[in-house]
């Protein structure tokens, strides 16, 4: 199977908490945490530096850091259900996900760790799904836990949960779209404890008492894309979740498989159109694993570590950032451009963009695009 080049980080006790904090305060998400650390050399001065960073971005006043207390309190929460926060690299992180653009920079984990770093295929679907589409997950499931992948999915009703009850003893990982005590839906727990006890996993961004609302579903699929080595739709209609986890497939360099339907059942529009549009037709095992076989084996770089992490020693200057605001509106820019409109260095636009998310004026979109708020 797959053999990932791997030296793991081990953050201390110490270091885990300042992590956390960072990416517990108010308008740090997993982008941010990076820039926040490659800008200040390490966690515990991005901290110190958030005050200051949202007062130049514009900020009436600074926004809530997440305390000392409230940070250990989490950690002894999780560690109470069984719950590790790991950063990418350290064991039982899943290696692929750390090569995303925004790997959460503390993911808990939960259940085996080992199950964690084998390759895997994320199979979703419709919640709503058609006898014929909840066999056909089954099936295709359980040969490919057959043949060694780990099947992920997000734990929601319909297609996901066939996935995972057919590969409960070939091993299965639970995305959570919300924290480690608020599972969605509910009547699925007593699903995710037989995961669990059957030698499966659970992994979530969120932190604990987070119930989970519709935005944070889109997250979710972010990461079980970015878990696997292909992500196969089985039944998903014009603007169906399962569309946005393709999407970011395509987006992270992942494998989209897709199962036909008839075009005559609404569940089988999406899955339809993504085969118009290139993802790999499927009917069974055999074509998801013919297509990763020639990435099986290639050596991964994981990120680097926080204490390698390079920062900029000069400040913008007042006419920086108003030039670069100048050139921000609500219409999104990408980045690239906006470092040759205004004529500076990448590190000097990336520190004026750090500066107005922390004030809560910018929003970043796909594909290295910004505006401002």
């Amino acid at each position: 199977m797959d053999r990932l080049a791997s030296a793991p980080i081990r953050l201390n006790d110490g270091q885990r908490i300042d992590w956390l904090r960072l990416i517990r305060s108010e308008h740090v998400g997993p982008r941010t945490f990076r820039s926040l650390v490659n800008h200040c050399g390490s966690a515990r001065a991005a901290l110190e530096r958030l005050p200051d960073l949202a007062r130049r971005g514009g900020a009436s006043r600074p926004g809530r850091i997440c305390s000392l207390e409230e940070a250990e309190r989490e950690i002894e929460g999780s560690n109470r259900l069984g719950v590790t926060l790991l950063a990418p690299g350290e064991h039982g992180y899943p290696p692929r996900l750390a090569l995303i653009d925004d790997p959460p920079p503390l993911l808990g984990v939960r259940g085996a760790h080992e199950v964690e770093m084998r390759p895997m295929i994320g199979v979703v679907g419709s919640r709503n799904a058609s006898g014929v589409g909840l066999k056909f997950a089954q099936t295709i499931a359980h040969d490919l836990a057959a043949a060694g992948f780990v099947i992920t999915s997000g734990l929601a009703r319909g297609i996901d949960q066939a996935a995972h009850r057919a590969t409960l003893s070939g091993g299965t990982v639970a995305v959570l779209a919300g924290g480690h005590d608020r599972i969605y839906p509910p009547e699925h727990e007593g699903l995710l404890a037989a995961i669990i006890d059957a030698g499966g996993g659970a992994i979530s961004e969120m932190p604990l008492g987070h119930g989970p609302r519709a935005r944070d579903f889109p997250r979710r699929n972010r990461l079980i894309s970015g878990t696997a080595l292909g992500i196969l739709i089985v039944e998903a209609a014009h603007r169906s979740g399962s569309l946005i986890t393709a999407r970011f497939a395509n987006e992270q360099g992942r494998e989209v498989f897709a199962v036909p339907g008839s075009p005559l059942d609404p569940r089988a529009a999406g899955t339809n159109d993504l085969i118009k549009q290139g993802a790999t037709l499927t009917t069974s095992a055999a074509d998801i694993i013919n297509v990763v076989a020639s990435i099986m084996g290639r050596p991964i770089e994981l990120p680097m570590e926080e204490d390698e992490a390079p920062h900029e020693s000069r400040e913008p200057q007042d006419t920086d950032r108003a030039r670069i605001v100048g050139l921000l509106g609500p219409s999104p820019i990408g980045i690239d451009d906006l470092v040759r409109m205004a004529e500076t260095s990448p590190a000097i636009v990336r520190t004026v963009l750090l500066e107005l998310e922390m004030a809560g004026r910018l929003e970043r979109h796909g594909g290295g695009m910004v505006s401002l708020n």
